[in-house]
């Protein structure tokens, strides 16, 4: 079985939906988004409401009686808006610059084992968790099935989420913040760029409302790594490549999905205790920050093989969620198609190394 969009268990979330409070949180998230906008962060309508509604979550706060929430369902309906605008990325020059990417794609698994394995030790050597949670909680990417992989093997199923959501929040918080000390410009609409190339027409409308549909649906169907951003991804190039469509959806809704992203990953902290979630960000820190490292290393090496600049590849190979890490490369309008290829195989291979993996540490 393969992967599907990175995310974690929903423990964390209230069973039943309390409209009042799930309008306030969306409120809180938009404020966020807003607030970092003004402030002049990077990627500010994605990170905004995720560190505002995260903080409002790990503090406990509970509005109108009840704590910040968010229906995850909403989470999917938005989520192929992403893949509709990464499709629209595809041209016939990138097909044929994608026979060029075969040396990163092959030293991509080498690097996820290599990752893993480093990230592992260190953890282990920390000696604050236990074997087990340590291998499945380092997994650089498969979230939901490193994670119930790691249960199934007497793990702290508390502590895997916690260790496997923080690799993604940290990877999310420090790579944009990363690009824009290295660049010296802010990254995404802060920086006054447009996430949608080209405008949208009325034409336009109907096939990319069903690409979203269908490519949504398929992604799902077959359990695609990633189904509900890849599917769409693929049908929207399909659409795009064939001259059905010429636009991609207006920079407004990608917005409004960053928002509806940030405030979905915020919620997730709600009922975390704040001991063990101080412990937790400790090693995802460690072992995020090492897994990053070597991405740099890769990029360095990389780059003039493939002819992409060496943001790309360090992107392509971030420890970060394919729907959050093709969010930044759409907002550096920087090689989509390449980053999402990679995070596509890269959730593949941690899964696959992990599974195999796992016995030696039986051992």
């Amino acid at each position: 079985r393969v992967s599907q969009p990175e995310g974690p268990p929903m423990r964390f979330i209230p069973d039943k939906l309390h409209l009042p409070s799930f309008g306030l949180t969306l409120a809180l998230g938009a404020v966020g988004g807003l607030a970092a906008q003004a402030l002049h962060l990077p990627l500010p309508m994605l990170l905004g409401p995720l560190l505002v509604v995260a903080g409002v979550a790990l503090g406990q706060w509970r509005p109108l009686g009840h704590p910040v929430q968010f229906p995850m369902r909403l989470r999917q309906i938005f989520v192929p808006i992403i893949g509709v605008s990464i499709g629209g990325n595809f041209t016939p020059d990138i097909l044929a610059e994608a026979g060029q990417w075969w040396p990163s794609l092959l030293a991509l698994a080498l690097f996820i084992p290599v990752a893993h394995v480093i990230s592992f030790r260190a953890v282990r050597a920390t000696g604050l968790v236990d074997p087990v949670t340590a291998f499945f909680g380092t997994a650089p990417g498969g979230l939901i099935e490193t994670v119930q992989m790691g249960e199934e093997r007497g793990g702290d199923p508390a502590m895997l989420t916690m260790l496997q959501f923080l690799r993604l929040i940290v990877t999310l918080v420090a790579v944009p913040i990363f690009f824009s000390v290295m660049t010296g410009h802010l990254v995404g609409s802060a920086g006054g760029a447009s996430l949608s190339r080209a405008p949208m027409s009325a034409a336009d409308l109907p096939w990319l409302i069903g690409a979203g549909v269908l490519g949504g649906v398929i992604g799902w169907r077959l359990k695609l790594p990633g189904g509900m951003v890849t599917g769409p991804i693929l049908i929207s190039a399909i659409v795009h490549l064939s001259g059905l469509a010429q636009g991609n959806p207006p920079g407004w809704l990608v917005n409004a999905t960053q928002v509806v992203i940030g405030v979905s990953l915020g919620v997730r902290f709600a009922g975390m205790p704040l001991g063990r979630f101080w412990l937790a960000i400790r090693l995802a820190g460690l072992s995020t920050a090492l897994s990053i490292g070597l991405a740099a290393i890769c990029a360095i090496g990389l780059a003039r093989v493939v002819a992409e600049p060496p943001a790309a590849v360090f992107l392509a190979f971030a420890p970060g969620g394919l729907i959050e890490m093709s969010l930044i490369a759409l907002s550096l309008q920087m090689s989509v198609v390449y980053v999402t290829a990679h995070h596509a195989l890269r959730i593949l291979l941690a899964v696959a190394v992990a599974r195999g993996l796992a016995p030696r540490l039986a051992k």
